[in-house]
C-alpha cells in the first residue's frame, strides 16, 4: 500500500522532503523550500529561475558572478501562491553573454526560509565549445526512486561532465504510471520503491499532476543535477497519459475522466508551474532557444497539434501542425548558427504501434510514399534542402533503448532531402524496452543500436541511457556520445559541419 505523505517524509539518501501539505499552517516558523532550485532556457542573455515553497510567501533571489556572492544584486521575485501551488519563476534579461552566475534564492513572508544555491552559465557571443546532455522517460512502468539503487543516480554520471545545459525530450513524470512500493526481480531480488500518495493511481486532478513533478524532485541526485545544470524542457505522452492525442476519449477502467483534453488542460498546468523553462512567451512548447554562434536548439511540440492515432495511416496527418511547421520551416531558414538541433520528442523512421492497426508515431509502417503523419516531415526535409538549410541534427529519446540511425535519400523511397542523423537515447530511469522496427520511407540506417534482452527490464540492470553533443568551437566539429548510467560512451560519432 502506498505511505500517506501526511506520515511520511519522502526523499532518498541524504534528507527528507515532504511532497507537499498546502492546507497546513505554519505560522510560527519560517517558510520553506520544498523541492529545489532550478534554471531554465538560458540564452546569451537570458535565463529562467524556478523554485517551490511550503506557503504563500515571496520568491528572493541574489544573483552573482562570484561563488562567494559579492556584490550580489538582489532582486524581487512573483509572490508564491496556491495558485501554482507555490511554485514560481523568475525571468531574467540583461545578462552577460558567456558568464557564469551564482545564484541563491529564498521564499519571503514574515521571515525567510533558507537559502538554496545554484548557478548557470550564460551562451558565448563568440565561438566556444558547447557540451549539453539529453534524454527522457523518469519514474516510468513501475520503476520510481530506488534508495538502495541509489535513486536516479544517473543524474551522478551526467552532472560529472558539467554541461552547459540539459534537454529533457519528454516523459519527465510518468503521470499514468503508479508505482508500489516493492516489485520482485528476475534474479530473486526486490526493487523497493520511495511511494506517495499522488503515485497511487493514474493522474487525473490538478493535484495528481502536480504530484508527479513532486515525486521525482524528491531525489537527491535530480535535485543537485537541475541546481547546477540548466534545463529545457518539452513533454510527450506520459506528462498526460500513454500515446495520447487531442480529441481521445479513454476506454480504461483507472480512468474516471475520460475526455483527454480535460486531462491535458491539467497536465499543461502542472508542466507549466514545475518546470524553469517549458514555454516562449506565446505560452507555447515549440519555441527556439539560441546558444550563442554555433548552436540554435529548435523545442518541438508533436502532441498538442497531433492527428489522431487510428486515422495517422491516412493521404495526410500532422504531428506538428500547419502553424508550427511554418514557424519551424521560416526559423531554420533565418538561423545562422552552424548546427540546427532539432528537439523532436517522437522518432522520425522507429515504428511504434498503439493498438491493432494504429501508429502511434511518425512512421506509418508501409514503407512506400509519405502517408499521414510522414507527409509533414517529408515537406519540412524537402523545404530544407530546397532553402539549403545545413547541419540539421535531430535528438529524441520516448523508445527506452539507445540508437543512431542516418537518413539518406540513397536508401529511402522520398528522396527529395540532404542526409542527416538521428540520435535516440533513454530512458533515464524507467523501463527498458526495443528495439523497433525501421521503416524505410526516409531511409534510415541503424548504425548503432543497444537494447535490453527483455521488455521492460529494470534500472537494476544498467540499460538506462543518456546522450551527450560536444561542440568543438575551433573545428565546428559535433560530436555525440550515447552513454550508459555510469557515464560509459557506448557509441561515438564525430560529424563534420556542411558550408
Amino acid at each position: 500500500m502506498p505511505i500517506d505523505r501526511r506520515k511520511l517524509l519522502a526523499a532518498g539518501a541524504g534528507g527528507a522532503v515532504l511532497l507537499g501539505t498546502p492546507g497546513i499552517s505554519f505560522a510560527a516558523s519560517r517558510p520553506q523550500l520544498t523541492h529545489g532550485v532550478q534554471s531554465g532556457d538560458v540564452t546569451e542573455r537570458g535565463a529562467v529561475l524556478w523554485t517551490r515553497a511550503d506557503r504563500g510567501s515571496r520568491m528572493r533571489v541574489e544573483l552573482a558572478t562570484r561563488p562567494d556572492f559579492k556584490h550580489a544584486r538582489e532582486i524581487k521575485g512573483p509572490s508564491l501562491t496556491s495558485a501554482s501551488d507555490y511554485t514560481g519563476k523568475l525571468r531574467l534579461s540583461g545578462l552577460t553573454p558567456g558568464k557564469t552566475y551564482h545564484y541563491r534564492v529564498r521564499a519571503e513572508g514574515e521571515r525567510r526560509s533558507e537559502a538554496l544555491e545554484g548557478s548557470f552559465t550564460t551562451a558565448a557571443d563568440e565561438c566556444r565549445d558547447v557540451v549539453f546532455q539529453w534524454s527522457g522517460d523518469l519514474a516510468g512502468q513501475g520503476w520510481g526512486i530506488n534508495p538502495e539503487f541509489g535513486g536516479y543516480r544517473i543524474f551522478q554520471a551526467m552532472a560529472d561532465a558539467e554541461p552547459d545545459f540539459f534537454l529533457c525530450s519528454g516523459d519527465f513524470v510518468y503521470a499514468d504510471g503508479p508505482l508500489v512500493e516493492t516489485v520482485a526481480l528476475p534474479d530473486g531480488t526486490t526493487w523497493r520503491n520511495t511511494v506517495v500518495e499522488e503515485k497511487a493511481k493514474v493522474a487525473e486532478t490538478l493535484a495528481e499532476y502536480r504530484g508527479q513533478f513532486k515525486y521525482n524532485l524528491l531525489d537527491d541526485n535530480l535535485r543537485a543535477y537541475l541546481a547546477r545544470v540548466p534545463m529545457v524542457n518539452q513533454w510527450d505522452d506520459h506528462e498526460v497519459t500513454n500515446n495520447w492525442y487531442p480529441g481521445e476519449i479513454l476506454d480504461l477502467p483507472q480512468y474516471t475522466e475520460k475526455d483527454v483534453d480535460v486531462l491535458a488542460a491539467r497536465a499543461r498546468q502542472a508542466f507549466a508551474e514545475y518546470t524553469p523553462g517549458g514555454f516562449d512567451a506565446a505560452g507555447r512548447i515549440y519555441r527556439k532557444v539560441g546558444y550563442g554562434p554555433l548552436l540554435d536548439l529548435f523545442v518541438l511540440d508533436m502532441r498538442t497539434y497531433k492527428s489522431a492515432n487510428p486515422d495517422a495511416d491516412g493521404a495526410t496527418g500532422q504531428v506538428l501542425g500547419a502553424q508550427q511547421l511554418a514557424w519551424l520551416k521560416r526559423e531554420l531558414r533565418r538561423s545562422k548558427a552552424t548546427w540546427k538541433a532539432i528537439a523532436a520528442d517522437l522518432p522520425i523512421g522507429l515504428l511504434v504501434g498503439d493498438g491493432a492497426g494504429a501508429w502511434e508515431g511518425i512512421a506509418e509502417g508501409t514503407g512506400g510514399a509519405p502517408m499521414g503523419r510522414e507527409t509533414e516531415i517529408a515537406d519540412l526535409l524537402s523545404y530544407c534542402k530546397r532553402e539549403e538549410v545545413r547541419n540539421m541534427v535531430w535528438l529524441t529519446a520516448d523508445v527506452h533503448y539507445t540508437a543512431a540511425h542516418h537518413y539518406s535519400p540513397d536508401r529511402a523511397v522520398f528522396q527529395d532531402f540532404d542526409p542527416f542523423w538521428e540520435f535516440v537515447s533513454g530512458p533515464l530511469n524507467a523501463g527498458a524496452f526495443g528495439p523497433n522496427q525501421l521503416d524505410a520511407t526516409f531511409g534510415p540506417e541503424a548504425v548503432f543500436v543497444e537494447a535490453p534482452p527483455a521488455a521492460n527490464t529494470s534500472p537494476a540492470t544498467g540499460y538506462q541511457f543518456f546522450g551527450e553533443v560536444r561542440i568543438d568551437a575551433e573545428t565546428e566539429v559535433l560530436t555525440v556520445a550515447l552513454k550508459d548510467i555510469d557515464g560509459e560512451a557506448r557509441f561515438t560519432q564525430s560529424v563534420e559541419p556542411v558550408a
